[in-house]
């Protein structure tokens, strides 16, 4: 029988989940691969691999190899008393606005065998609250065009469809709004 889902806060009771998942070949990120990495760099610390999780470096490398400032946010794991996926937050202080490198406020990924259970919709719903206390009236998401299980999430959470975008390689990309339910908005 499984738990009621959520999202918590990574931890180490939570990590050999997440170490299960990369060594499946689960990545915590949808634009390229990086479970090998991961994993690796989980296996010769887990300690240091979860401090990184929580509190991760200041700046991001670009596949160019420049590096940019990290955006504020958080990382947050799906739990149905195993481990789900991970969805996270980022966003700069007082504006909406994001730069051109991040391709939204929010992005999501859950492992393939807990996949169709609406767990992404409900994170996506759960994580809505924390972009509202961070400042956000309404956070922007992206998917392939032919992500149609992406767009469902979105749409099911409120997400209105903006002009279409490509991203870096050209390829089409669909643009949502999806309000977080702040007072303000």
């Amino acid at each position: 029988m499984e738990d009621a889902f959520g999202l918590i806060v990574p931890c180490a009771t939570a990590l050999p989940g997440y170490e299960a998942a990369l060594a499946q070949g689960w990545s915590p990120n949808t634009t390229r691969d990086v479970s090998a990495e991961e994993l690796a760099r989980l296996r010769a610390d887990p300690a240091a691999f979860l401090r990184a999780v929580l509190h991760p470096p200041p700046t991001i490398t670009m596949a160019d190899g420049s590096e940019v400032p990290r955006l504020p946010g958080c990382v947050l794991w799906m739990w149905d008393g195993a481990f789900c996926g991970a969805i996270n937050l980022r966003h700069q202080f007082g504006t909406e606005a994001l730069p051109p490198h991040v391709s939204g406020h929010v992005g999501y990924a859950v492992v393939p065998w807990k996949r169709r259970r609406g767990y992404a919709t409900r994170a996506l719903a759960l994580m809505l609250p924390v972009a509202a206390r961070a400042g956000l009236a309404r956070v922007e998401l992206t998917c392939d065009a032919d992500n149609d299980a992406s767009r469902r999430v979105i749409e099911a959470n409120g997400g209105v469809r903006q002009p279409g975008l490509r991203d870096a390689e050209g390829h089409p990309k669909l643009a949502f709004w999806v309000p977080t339910g702040r007072p303000d908005a």
